[in-house]
């Protein structure tokens, strides 16, 4: 007698991504795998007595969404940050800051994320000073979006020694001003780590990114159980947007061991890849030395090891993504054209030695110079190394050249792509783009569809915290994107390119096609339902659909009362 189902899900219109059975009513779920998927007739003469079953009220009905680049510790430390987002101007920051820090006596550091670059107007830079006359006795910080810059007040630079400046990393930067001291604008993590280590979790959330390397000193059981709570807050919030596996952007062997041990205490709400975290002033023997062995010790169904992230550029921003010519305007003052995180032939060394010890690597490359360079790393690790099946990564790709869109393809090179980054995707708005960009390189700026058209891969995701980990955001992003005038293209997705690229190509890209991002029998039982049938939802209105049961290795992880 076949084992009567733990769930069954009825009344949904369920999109499969099964070519065999497009569409279907129900699917029955046991021993964390789907067992069965067909019509409501079908699939409830298999209940048992014990079977839970769910109506789905003809909600859609997906595999569960995989959010294909997140930075989870730091996203989870962040929901209980103050959020400045929206915020403009001294007085409206006064208003949101001061009665924060009133409120938290007990934080070294009042620290503020999502603080716009353009928050005291377009083009103007907070300064120490600016920060100044909203707290002066305490530490303050603003964390911009894209995590890539921090403004810290005067109290901020003395406690972390960075007021009169000092030695950085490549591609980060202490901005001066003209007195000689700090002006407050810190650029990328070889600059504003030291104010991290102020924050509630000293910077270890962060750690992942700035360094790749675990804490020193090791935290205290009182600490590391500290963090272990913070990732599962963080687990379940992505879990309540209907989420069931994360690929992680930062990552040491310290987030992977708190991660490991919350599975082990049935906390584990999502299935987690972490990387091995490479930086631009690493010896190429680490990679063999720390990355090989932190890989091969995880390697889980929930939990596991597999790719190698690096840095090759900044942002648009702050003018730090690495461009084929220097930026418009004073921003390309003196000649920059952004900041070189890597030399060129450290990097191509470095991707060829973890192409050649099997790893997949993910390169952030936002600028068409940090995308060229990043294609011709992959392409001298292909000819060192050879061909193989290696799904290597680009993320972001918000600025090529035209000419270099074709290469994706044709080096079988995954565009990893964030829609609701771009300045028509609703959460960041369009202003003052036109001055950091050339008049030509809108034509490659942003170029979702022109991509996908390539013949490229192309997986979606929203690098949370930048935005929040919210897919519906995405999803508005992709489908209606705000129109910026006749110069630029219509990169519009489809909802299935974009739903796919949400569930079914994300999981191809962590090489579990034939497991996962599929409803059909005998794959991983990872569900969504939401609460209508998205189709039928005007593209502008998807932000209220919402999940309304999350299924995650067959175990409930969120249901909406």
């Amino acid at each position: 007698m076949p084992q009567a189902p733990d769930i069954i899900i009825h009344n949904g219109n369920l999109i499969t991504f099964d070519p065999a059975q497009p569409a279907a009513e129900a699917l029955a779920l046991a021993g964390g795998l789907i067992t069965a998927v067909g019509t409501d007739a079908e699939i409830l003469t298999l209940a048992g007595p014990d079977t839970m079953v769910v109506d789905a009220g003809g909600g859609t009905v997906l595999p569960g969404f995989i959010d294909s680049h997140v930075h989870l510790f730091g996203g989870a430390v962040e929901l209980s940050c103050l959020n400045l987002y929206g915020v403009t101007g001294i007085a409206e920051m006064s208003d949101r800051i001061r009665p924060y820090a009133a409120a938290h006596p007990e934080d070294t550091l009042i620290f503020c994320v999502m603080a716009d670059y353009n928050i005291l107007g377009t083009g103007k830079t907070p300064t120490r000073h600016d920060l100044d006359s909203i707290l002066a006795d305490r530490p303050l910080a603003l964390f911009a979006p894209d995590h890539h810059t921090i403004w810290a007040n005067t109290a901020a630079l003395e406690a972390t020694g960075l007021l009169k400046g000092g030695a950085v990393d490549a591609g980060s930067e202490i901005r001066m001003g003209a007195d000689g001291k700090a002006s407050g604008e810190l650029l990328e993590p070889g600059a504003y780590g030291p104010i991290l280590e102020l924050t509630r979790h000293k910077g270890r959330e962060m750690l992942g990114l700035v360094t790749g390397r675990d804490p020193d000193p090791l935290p205290s059981p009182a600490e590391r159980e500290m963090d272990k709570d913070v990732l599962e807050a963080g687990l379940r919030h992505c879990a309540e947007k209907g989420i069931t596996g994360l690929h992680l952007m930062d990552g040491n062997r310290y987030q992977l061991e708190l991660l490991s041990a919350l599975e082990a205490e049935g906390r584990l709400h999502c299935r987690c890849m972490v990387p091995f975290h490479f930086k631009g002033t690493d010896d190429i023997a680490r990679i063999a030395a720390e990355g090989v062995p932190m890989r091969d010790d995880f390697q889980g169904d929930k939990l596991w090891c597999g790719h190698m992230k690096m840095f090759i550029d900044g942002v648009v921003e702050s003018g730090t993504a690495l461009m084929l010519q220097p930026y418009p305007g004073e921003m390309g003052a003196d000649g920059n054209a952004g900041d070189e995180v890597f030399s060129q032939d450290h990097f191509v060394a470095a991707a060829c030695e973890a192409d050649k010890h099997g790893f997949q690597i993910a390169v952030h490359a936002i600028g068409d110079a940090g995308a060229r360079r990043t294609i011709d790393a992959y392409k001298a690790a292909r000819d060192a190394n050879g061909p193989r099946d290696a799904r290597h990564r680009i993320e972001h790709l918000e600025v090529m050249h035209p000419a270099d869109i074709p290469r994706l393809a044709e080096m079988e090179i995954v565009a990893s792509l964030q829609p609701a980054h771009a300045p028509t995707g609703h959460i960041f708005g369009p202003d003052g783009i036109d001055r950091k960009l050339h008049a030509h390189q809108i034509e490659g700026a942003y170029a979702w569809q022109d991509i996908r058209a390539s013949g490229a891969r192309v997986i979606f995701s929203t690098d949370w915290p930048v935005i929040q980990v919210d897919v519906m955001d995405t999803l508005r992003a992709a489908l209606a994107p705000v129109d910026l005038g006749p110069e630029w293209r219509d990169q519009t997705q489809s909802l299935h390119d974009t739903l796919a690229s949400y569930t079914r190509d994300n999981a191809w890209v962590e090489f579990n096609e034939d497991r996962k991002g599929r409803l059909c029998a005998g794959m991983m039982a990872d569900v969504v339902v939401l609460s209508e049938d998205i189709s039928g939802v005007p593209p502008m209105d998807l932000p209220r659909v919402q999940a309304m049961l999350t299924i995650c290795d067959g175990q409930i992880t969120f249901q909406r009362n």
